[in-house]
């Protein structure tokens, strides 16, 4: 009786773990495949959609240091004032800013194959999971003096910034409104920092905890921001570029 009694319980053992491993199972499929499809379709979705309110889509440079630029565009240091102690980063002319979770924008980075929504804010359910790149909100918008500061996931929801440690200095990197496009070329990048580490979004982008990365005079620049190491969110990797062209539609 005893032994049977063992058996029982040996077995019901037994078909818990194997229905508790199916559900684990389910799970990493779910946010490893299943998140990634409903955010990539809705995202570009979204680039269609925003492509289709602007007309025929831009073609992006070539990747790496020695791509083109299209006629029109104008390229080296960018000729706007970098605004002084009494002046304002934006000129008066700007547009009002997108209002939460609108996507705006349209990023493009040709050496990892990226093209992806840019949407304001950086909320989880309105904006990065569903696969588009986030916009810090206090930062600069493209192609204003200061830092135009963007957040994407690594893993899971799309994951846009899946490769972006693979972006070596003089990669372009194309954002793509209704009014222009903007040309940024990569310059630096910093491995790994804390999460906590707000210098790296800063108007001039250095890090608080590395102080060697980052800048030390005003300037036109692009930041992207994402967790490190893959399917962590213990630290942050972040890549620095400049604007070195720039041409309305």
């Amino acid at each position: 009786m005893r032994r049977r009694l063992l058996v029982r319980a040996l077995w019901g053992f037994a078909e818990a773990v194997v229905s508790l491993g199916v559900v684990l199972l389910l799970l990493v499929a779910h946010q490893l495949w299943w998140t990634n499809r409903l955010a990539r379709d809705d995202a570009g979705r979204t680039v269609q959609a925003l492509e289709r309110e602007w007309g025929a889509p831009v073609s992006p440079s070539p990747p790496g240091p020695g791509a083109g630029l299209e006629p029109g565009a104008v390229s080296g240091p960018i000729p706007i004032p970098v605004p002084g102690p009494s002046s304002s980063a934006a000129p008066s002319d700007q547009p009002p800013s997108p209002r939460w979770d609108q996507a705006y924008a349209v990023l493009r980075i040709p050496r990892i194959g990226l093209t992806a929504p840019v949407a304001e804010g950086t909320g989880k359910g309105g904006v990065l999971d569903r696969g588009y790149v986030g916009h810090y909100t206090r930062t600069a918008q493209a192609g204003q003096a200061g830092n135009f500061a963007l957040a994407g996931h690594r893993n899971t929801h799309g994951e846009p910034f899946r490769r972006i440690d693979r972006l070596r200095r003089g990669d372009r990197i194309t954002v793509e409104t209704r009014d222009a496009v903007y040309t940024y070329t990569v310059d630096q990048s910093l491995a790994r920092t804390a999460p906590s580490d707000s210098g790296v979004i800063a108007p001039v982008p250095r890090s608080d905890i590395t102080t060697s990365a980052g800048y030390s005079e005003p300037g036109y620049y692009l930041t992207l921001t994402t967790c490190t190491p893959e399917f962590s969110s213990r630290y942050r990797l972040v890549v620095w570029g400049k604007l070195t062209a720039m041409r309305p539609r």
